[in-house]
């Protein structure tokens, strides 16, 4: 159960807020304007666009081939700074970030590395769970997956209904039972720092709930 204080709520909201910006306009919007393809990739300490040579997040920075850019001021700056043309996605999905190129996008420090030290334990997870599977950082939700045999399993660094960093297993026909937790399946509450150890563990046992 979330048990952070409201001023640290708020930073974690506002923060995975302006990242999900980020990766929408700067980093999945321009690849899919040059490859038709919206995927990102998680790394050690950010995540990329799928196809290499693009923009990336490391830490509370913007990396493109030219150079690289502390993440804050206006988004729309932001990619004038980083020589980025943006692209928002609104006609690919809908749902996605509610930051616009007019919006401030300031990061706090502790809430970034709380988000993207989940995503990376959920990539490492992931792929520990499935080795023949690449996980996918999906701009739309902002969470990192994988679908197998009708389920899907992932991490998330938070949205409306769950507002801190949680690992999902969210079968398409959701089963009844006290294990899954939530309209769409069943989730939990990363500890902080998150583990990727801990978040096999409830993937395997959601797939053992599913048989």
């Amino acid at each position: 159960m979330n048990t952070m204080n409201p001023e640290a709520l708020d930073q974690l909201t506002r923060t995975r807020a302006a990242l999900h910006a980020v990766a929408e306009a700067l980093v999945a919007g321009p690849q899919y304007a040059a490859h038709d393809d919206i995927r990102l990739s998680v790394g050690p300490d950010g995540f990329a666009g799928w196809v290499t040579g693009g923009a990336a997040v490391a830490g509370t920075d913007l990396v493109t081939p030219t150079g690289r850019v502390p993440i804050r001021g206006r988004l729309g700056d932001l990619a004038a700074a980083a020589q980025i043309e943006p692209r928002v996605l609104t006609d690919v999905y809908s749902g996605g970030p509610t930051i616009g190129l007019d919006d401030r996008v300031d990061l706090d420090p502790a809430a970034t590395a709380r988000i993207l030290g989940a995503l990376t334990a959920g990539d490492g997870a992931l792929r520990e769970l499935y080795p023949a599977e690449q996980p996918v950082l999906w701009p739309e939700h902002f969470d990192v997956g994988i679908t197998v045999d009708q389920v899907n399993y992932g991490v998330s660094p938070g949205d409306s209904r769950i507002a801190v960093p949680y690992a999902y297993v969210g079968p398409w026909a959701v089963p009844a039972g006290e294990f899954w937790n939530q309209p769409f399946g069943a989730a939990w509450e990363l500890p902080v720092p998150a583990d990727p150890t801990g978040i096999v563990e409830f993937f395997r046992a959601g797939r053992a709930q599913l048989g």
